[in-house]
């Protein structure tokens, strides 16, 4: 999702963590407070104890997910395959932080990394059976795709502009031609049915696996009701070969939503790859992975 630069993200620590428990939530204030090993950029999270965590966004972009999954997550996790985040409390502003913040069950499991998964094309209908149980959960009253999901969820054109400047950066250094129809047929279609939940990053950092088996997914700071397109953009990221037809095969999801879902993979393999990955050889050739797939898709399937 895009990153708003977060002023004072260092000034979130164990100890403003220690503070804000003693004056909440006094009955966890004993208890010992760690950062996690692998931390996201949205929130920063502890482990409070051995059995929770506490979760700060850490800038104003990402608050509205505090109060989302906090009314929300309990209402979707009975219908899922495998557990989300359980919502313990919800703490207020104090102590010098500016935003709400959260107390969460921590969830056993390490992120999908390929190595810890035992069957990738297992894992694949896994996750695509996941997605498909977010999206008969039941839509009213849920959140609008909008500004507190990053626009997931609604038309990918919210992202033209950005998306069409990156093609323009690139040119000669990817197929631009090529891309631009991805690009144009995602814009073409729409989503003609009735809005669905959506989580909007199905990607491996919110995946978690015990076992080599899907065991979680966490970080629903982008979901909502709308598109599922969004949801389909791991069938690039993540998975190949058998993997990606399985996982195609198990989520259905029609031509249109197809489109969509290229769009969206392009959109942000684009991104990445004209700023932070652009300098880095490793990232830059997985995003060039991710590109030439969604091209090869295109062509196959158009």
């Amino acid at each position: 999702m895009p990153s708003p630069r977060p002023d004072g993200r260092a000034g979130i620590d164990a100890a403003l963590v220690k503070r804000l428990l003693a004056a909440q939530f006094p009955q966890w204030s004993r208890l010992p407070v760690v950062p996690v090993e692998i931390d996201g950029w949205d929130n920063r999270t502890y482990r409070l104890g051995d059995a929770m965590t506490v979760r700060l966004p850490t800038a104003a972009g990402y608050v509205p997910a505090v109060e989302k999954e906090h009314h929300w997550l309990p209402r979707l996790a009975p219908s899922l395959p495998v557990p989300v985040p359980p919502v313990l409390a919800l703490g207020e502003p104090g102590e010098g932080y500016p935003f709400p913040w959260s107390v969460r069950r921590w969830l056993p499991g390490e992120t999908a990394a390929r190595g810890r998964i035992g069957d990738l094309s297992r894992f694949a209908v896994s996750v695509a059976e996941f997605v498909r149980a977010l999206q008969r959960c039941d839509a009213a009253g849920g959140p609008a795709a909008g500004a507190h999901s990053w626009y997931r969820g609604a038309s990918p054109a919210y992202y033209d502009e950005e998306t069409r400047r990156c093609l323009a950066a690139l040119e000669g250094l990817v197929d631009t031609g090529r891309a631009r129809a991805v690009w144009e047929a995602a814009l073409a279609s729409e989503w003609r049915g009735a809005p669905v939940w959506f989580h909007g990053d199905i990607a491996p950092g919110n995946l978690l696996v015990d076992g080599g088996e899907l065991s979680a997914v966490i970080d629903f700071g982008t979901s909502g009701v709308g598109d599922p397109a969004c949801d389909l953009v791991i069938a690039w990221g993540m998975f190949d070969g058998a993997s990606r037809e399985a996982f195609w095969g198990a989520v259905g999801q029609d031509a249109g939503t197809w489109a969509r879902a290229r769009g969206w993979a392009l959109w942000k393999a684009l991104l990445n790859l004209t700023g932070d990955a652009g300098s880095d050889p490793v990232r830059a050739a997985r995003e060039r992975r991710v590109i030439d797939a969604v091209l090869a898709d295109h062509d196959a399937f158009r």
